[in-house]
């Protein structure tokens, strides 16, 4: 009985990684998310860093939603995104460790 809840927990746990990495297996969502591992921004703001036009960017966006990575927050007329699980910056913050500083570009 043990051993059957353990293989249904990893299976699940499994599931949430792979629906994880899905949203990081594409070359905007990625940036997207790379700058909000940093702060919250709103769609404006990300447009501007990370130079993705509409509508690609909402498309984006909605993919992360859908994907249940991201928080959404209301101000006004502004959409503020951030990302919803704290292991998901520590994934961010590692894959930039090994392949976005200058020893590995160098």
């Amino acid at each position: 009985m043990e051993n059957d809840f353990e293989i249904t927990s990893m299976r699940n746990s499994a599931e949430h990684v792979v629906s994880i990495l899905k949203s990081l297996a594409n070359t905007d969502r990625l940036l997207i998310l790379c700058h909000l591992a940093k702060q919250e921004l709103n769609v404006s703001q990300i447009e501007q860093i990370t130079q993705i036009t509409q509508p690609t960017l909402s498309q984006q966006l909605m993919m992360l939603r859908k994907s249940d990575v991201v928080s959404t927050r209301r101000d006004g007329k502004q959409i503020f995104y951030s990302i919803k699980d704290e292991k998901l910056v520590q994934v961010l913050q590692t894959l930039y460790e090994l392949y976005c500083t200058k020893s590995v570009l160098s």
